[in-house]
């Protein structure tokens, strides 16, 4: 029986530690709604969508900032990967914002419609 014939078994080497790229990305995720719940008491309820966008971009910008202060190539393609996806996010929300939604962001509130 040669399956039974263990002295063809060649011994592994030892594996880089895994890259945990989906629990990151889920974090990101969670922070951005949080910091979303706490937007919402800031600015107004039109002006919502705009400051989620901003804050994705930022978000991915500071992803890719970090990404290229990374040294391992593995973990660099990962970070890179992330700053893609919350982009990709943003662009897809920034699909639904009207240009009136982003004139009241950075209006002021005090004058009058």
């Amino acid at each position: 029986m040669a399956f039974l014939d263990r002295s063809q078994i060649v011994e592994t080497t030892a594996r880089t530690p895994a890259a945990r790229g989906k629990e990151l990305f889920a974090g990101i995720l969670l922070v951005a709604l949080i910091a979303t719940a706490g937007i919402r008491n800031v600015v107004p309820a039109e002006a919502l969508a705009p400051a989620i966008v901003t804050l994705l971009f930022g978000v991915a910008a500071l992803t890719a900032g970090f990404a290229l202060l990374c040294r391992r190539d593995r973990f660099r393609i990962m970070w890179f990967d992330l700053a893609g996806s919350l982009t990709f996010i943003g662009v897809v929300l920034s699909v639904l914002i009207e240009p009136d939604q982003l004139v009241e962001l950075f209006a002021l509130s005090d004058q009058p419609e």
